[in-house]
């Protein structure tokens, strides 16, 4: 089957079977190693990319899902400014993640933030439901979105609130 996405802001098009699943053409065709392999059951959070906006499990996506689809993975958000806001907001906070859910962590950011400039401690903590991991504590991982928030929003708007 061809399907033509967009992966990183570039169009692509690849040539697989239907049912084989993002994780494994994100690594497999384009070798892009950032999304790891974990449960392969959606449960962990590892294999975490944003699809036309949202945070999505790629372990989860058969491939002929994505055709038409916006993806960005790690490696194309960490070119952008708001990876750079959010990394700051995470060592502001001290925030300290395993290499497993670092990935999934920084993109629930980029898609909350994106959908919300000021998410309050609820909404961040919704917000990252779908990461099972035990290396960050909740009051921490609030802390840094809080500082990542601000430091974004004084880039683009020259002021925190």
């Amino acid at each position: 089957m061809t399907i033509g996405f967009i992966l990183n802001g570039e169009d692509v098009v690849i040539n697989c079977d239907a049912d084989v699943r993002l994780i494994d053409v994100l690594r497999g065709n384009f070798g892009l190693l950032g999304a790891k392999v974990g449960c392969r059951t959606g449960r962990c959070g590892m294999c975490s990319v944003i699809i036309n906006g949202a945070v999505i499990q790629a372990c989860l996506i058969p491939a002929f899902k994505i055709r038409d689809s916006e993806i960005i993975t790690i490696e194309g958000f960490s070119q952008t400014n708001d990876y750079q806001d959010i990394i700051t907001g995470f060592a502001q906070a001290r925030l300290e993640t395993c290499g497993y859910c670092r990935t999934g962590k920084i993109l629930c950011a980029a898609a909350l933030l994106g959908n919300n400039e000021r998410p309050n401690r609820e909404e961040i903590l919704a917000g990252f439901s779908g990461i099972k991991c035990r290396c960050t504590e909740s009051d921490v991982l609030v802390e840094a979105l809080t500082a990542s928030s601000q430091i974004r929003m004084r880039r683009l708007y020259g002021r925190a609130s």
